[in-house]
């Protein structure tokens, strides 16, 4: 009986690997998709002027794609803290989780695309923030909404008085936030006026690279190395494999430069709608792209300690099981969270000051 279970135990563990393995590629496969269709998917329309210009709503496509992963991200959330939050707290954080995603996709498109209000490129000669025309008030928009549903949130303290609390409260809030927020960033990069492509690529590319190459020198080099990232958070993280996830992120940047280079060869031919940036190869790009592969990776691995910390905080293994082999969505998205910070942030800065 005990042979029995020996043999069973290495047929289960490679059964479990290509199981992962197999909803890993699906998941490539649809976020390649997204992807595609944010590239290629356009319409002609006229302007005001009689221009006609070719209106990019491949970027609500891949906006689609993050409602899906803000929807089943908080039913995650709310679903592991269960019994704690009341039926009308769900209800106000699934619904405001996505409506503020949805705001923020329809003006930002209505504003900056149809309308054609942009900011002034300073390489081009712009006369500051007074050479924009008009004004962009998606965020303005967003930022309502969002505030609406903590006003919700805090409005059941008066009208459900005895069913909800402020433990209770500080969860809602909790859910509201992660991830819903984080993704609202990424929308940002998906929306940014250039290199949304390259922004986009470089949160879940680095993230995937970095994750394979902290995984490979864990196993090489974890036994010679067995200092911990984090022991008390995530016991099997090792700060060599942490290295390692740095050297995979630099990697994908690598990938990502050249495939964005070739990019710029499409857009020159007119086979995708136009980027509106070019990509030289020179030292100073590839510099740049370096550092923020490895800044990436970086963030990407913290945001991987912070979901493992909330599980730990709730005693559960996954947060959820719609991804056979991997959980749920917040355990194959969670770097890309904290990725999404360092990469926006980055990419604006590179607009403000390079254009």
């Amino acid at each position: 009986m005990e042979n029995e279970e020996v043999q069973a135990a290495p047929v289960k563990k490679e059964n479990n690997l290509r199981l992962r393995l197999l909803t890993g590629v699906v998941y490539c496969v649809v976020l390649l998709a997204f992807f595609l269709m944010k590239m290629f998917v356009w319409v002609p329309y006229v302007t005001d002027d009689g221009r006609t210009i070719p209106l990019g709503v491949g970027d609500l496509c891949f906006d689609v794609l993050l409602f899906l992963f803000a929807g089943v991200g908080t039913w995650e959330m709310l679903r592991a803290f269960g019994e704690k939050l009341h039926g009308s707290q769900k209800i106000i954080v699934m619904v405001f989780s996505v409506l503020v995603l949805v705001a923020y996709s329809v003006s930002d498109f209505y504003f900056a695309d149809v309308l054609g209000i942009s900011l002034p490129d300073p390489v081009a000669g712009g006369t500051g923030f007074l050479g924009a025309r008009g004004r962009n008030y998606s965020l303005h928009i967003t930022f309502v909404v969002f505030i609406a549903g903590i006003a919700l949130l805090f409005a059941l303290l008066v009208f459900a008085h005895g069913k909800v609390d402020l433990e209770s409260t500080g969860y809602s809030l909790l859910s509201y936030i992660y991830p819903s927020f984080f993704l609202l960033v990424l929308e940002v990069c998906n929306h940014l006026e250039k290199y949304s492509e390259l922004a986009v690529l470089f949160v879940f590319v680095i993230c995937p690279f970095a994750d394979s190459l902290a995984y490979v020198f864990g196993r090489l080099f974890g036994k010679k190395f067995p200092a911990k990232m984090a022991p008390s958070v995530s016991p099997k993280k090792t700060l060599v494999g942490g290295l390692g996830g740095l050297i995979g992120g630099a990697i994908g940047a690598v990938v990502i430069f050249f495939a964005c280079y070739g990019f710029t060869l499409l857009d020159g031919s007119g086979l995708i709608a136009p980027l509106g940036w070019e990509l030289p190869i020179n030292a100073l790009n590839i510099i740049f792209f370096l550092s923020l592969g490895i800044l990436t990776s970086a963030f990407s691995q913290f945001g991987d300690l912070v979901e493992s910390a909330v599980k730990r905080k709730l005693g559960i293994k996954d947060m959820g099981k719609i991804l056979p082999g991997h959980g749920g969505i917040l355990d194959r998205i969670d770097s890309s969270l904290f990725a999404s910070l360092v990469v926006c942030l980055t990419m604006v800065a590179r607009i403000m000051i390079v254009g």
